[in-house]
């Protein structure tokens, strides 16, 4: 135990490479933040179904799952650094692209923004988590990740400042009561003044993306370059296939991404369903962010006595009883049980993704991070289902029941079953280290 405490988590010969990467995760935290709540303003906005509003999400999420793989490739040749700076010119011309989509008034080019956006992301998330992995002592490297990843929900809530101050609480549309019953040529004046609200943030974002890509792009953070192809891409591939422990880890992977949406993009539609409006359930969004950060921080000291897997067992149980709270107590009880759900997500991320590339080298790790990258496709699809959900009954969000409660509030099984899974997983892995140790 003594010999435990006296490896670092991260040394000092590697901090200052420690922090450029780790802002990084503030950065994409940042962007998660301000697009959850857009889901909600498009619908009010454009006039959208449930289902059709979580296209924002699907292009969001979609935009990881389709540049993971190619990012990973590239990093396995080329250097970190030139990774970074690809992922950050990527999110800046993304976020850019809100500017002509906001003239345009068109739903599928905001979502080609987003899309374009997610493709930095992807290049930034591939790059950042294996290399934080690699900067130090395997045993600590799982509690490492959990502290460069505390760092995320920082760009969150500030993310979500943003969200909530500058677009949420200045759209017009969603300060009229019936906004669908006014005149077409009202509606346009509000949908175009409404439109400039939502892409304002983003383009700013764009711009201050290409300063901090000029930062690092001037830097002399130390980087390794790739050594070309140390093993064949198809030997690789069978390797992980062949690796349960990684096989349940991306899985796991992509219903925690999924779960996590869910509860933080249909925050809105549950405040919705008992009279609240979007910019006074921002704030609930705001308390759960607050969550995600302690609860890491705590989960990240834990981890120092807790086993990974029993921690991320324990951890997932707990977000079982939040949903089945968040099911089954209408009105704002409910609301807490969806809100104290992200305390319990916190940890799970960094945990899995730890999990799941343990034992690998560092070839092997960076396609294995590519799948755990591509897992956030959970993000894409899972809301989307959700969103099937809510809209069985119609374009309201309580406009049937299902098993006695509304059906906004029914939908939230999915995440529920999500972390079932998650709960399964942990308690697999915990069991085979003790079976391994013993």
């Amino acid at each position: 135990m003594t010999q435990k405490e006296k490896i670092p988590v991260v040394s000092k010969k590697v901090i200052i490479p420690f922090i450029l990467i780790t802002s990084l995760f503030g950065l994409w935290g940042f962007a998660n933040a301000v697009t959850d709540p857009m889901v909600q303003a498009f619908k009010k906005v454009l006039e959208l179904s449930n289902s059709q509003a979580a296209w924002v999400q699907m292009a969001f999420y979609g935009g990881y799952f389709c540049m993971a793989l190619p990012a990973a490739l590239f990093v396995r040749k080329y250097s970190y650094k030139v990774g970074v700076l690809i992922g950050l010119a990527l999110y800046a011309g993304g976020a850019l692209l809100f500017y002509p989509a906001a003239i345009t008034e068109q739903f599928w080019f905001f979502c080609l923004g987003l899309y374009v956006l997610t493709f930095g992301l992807a290049f930034l998330e591939t790059t950042a988590n294996p290399y934080i992995l690699a900067m130090g002592d395997p045993r600590t490297a799982t509690q490492r990740l959990n502290l460069a990843q505390a760092f995320n929900p920082v760009g969150l809530i500030l993310g979500l400042l943003v969200a909530q101050q500058f677009v949420l609480q200045r759209l017009q549309s969603d300060d009229i009561e019936n906004y669908a019953a006014l005149e077409e040529a009202k509606k346009v004046m509000i949908r175009t003044a409404d439109l400039m609200v939502i892409r304002n943030p983003y383009v700013i974002l764009g711009l201050v993306i290409l300063v901090v890509f000029v930062l690092i792009l001037l830097s002399k953070m130390p980087q390794k370059k790739g050594d070309g192809i140390t093993e064949s891409l198809s030997d690789t591939f069978k390797g992980l296939s062949k690796n349960l422990n990684y096989i349940l880890g991306v899985f796991s992977q992509v219903l925690y991404v999924g779960a996590q949406i869910m509860c933080w993009t249909f925050i809105y539609q549950y405040a919705e369903a008992i009279g609240m409006s979007s910019d006074i359930a921002a704030n609930y969004q705001f308390i759960a962010f607050i969550l995600f950060f302690v609860g890491r921080a705590i989960g990240t000291y834990l981890l120092r006595f807790i086993a990974s897997g029993k921690l991320l067992m324990i951890y997932a149980a707990l977000a079982i009883l939040a949903s089945i709270g968040t099911i089954f107590i209408e009105g704002p009880v409910g609301l807490y049980c969806l809100v104290s759900i992200t305390l319990f997500m916190s940890i799970m991320f960094p945990t899995i993704y730890g999990i799941a590339l343990e034992g690998m080298g560092e070839e092997e790790s960076k396609i294995g991070a590519a799948g755990l990258v591509m897992a956030i496709v959970g993000g894409a699809l899972m809301p989307k289902f959700q969103g099937m959900l809510i809209d069985l009954g119609g374009y309201g969000v309580n406009d049937i029941q299902i098993m006695g409660v509304s059906e906004v509030n029914f939908s939230f099984i999915l995440p529920l079953l999500c972390f079932l899974f998650i709960a399964f997983y942990g308690f697999k892995v915990n069991k085979q280290k003790r079976a391994f140790i013993q």
